[in-house]
């Protein structure tokens, strides 16, 4: 099962975040232990001030390819799982997604 939702405004994307990760990279499909599907996300910045979600909304624009303001924190601000919408055309989004976290990457941390 994806890690997303489609709407008629984009998509909204469950994540799991890693602060301090060394590298800003995303990708890859993990099935929590409660059965749910998220994105792994990995992100330089610290989670202080609000820095690692500003990181991850930057890296996510980027690699779905569209502005920063279309892409916005639902639930999760102080918690490594967050949702995030991404407005924009939720078949070229969930098109970018499936690139992005590539076949046969789900994977148990």
């Amino acid at each position: 099962m994806d890690p997303w939702r489609y709407s008629t405004q984009g998509i909204s994307i469950a994540l799991r975040v890693t602060p301090r990760g060394g590298r800003d990279d995303s990708g890859g499909i993990e099935t929590l232990a409660n059965g749910r599907s998220v994105v792994k996300v990995r992100v330089r910045a610290i989670a202080e001030g609000g820095e690692a979600n500003r990181a991850v909304t930057e890296l996510l624009a980027k690699a779905l390819g569209v502005p920063k303001a279309r892409v916005k924190l639902l639930s999760g601000a102080t918690s490594r799982l967050k949702q995030v919408a991404v407005d924009g055309d939720p078949r070229q989004l969930g098109d970018a997604l499936r690139k992005l976290t590539g076949p046969n990457r789900d994977t148990k941390d």
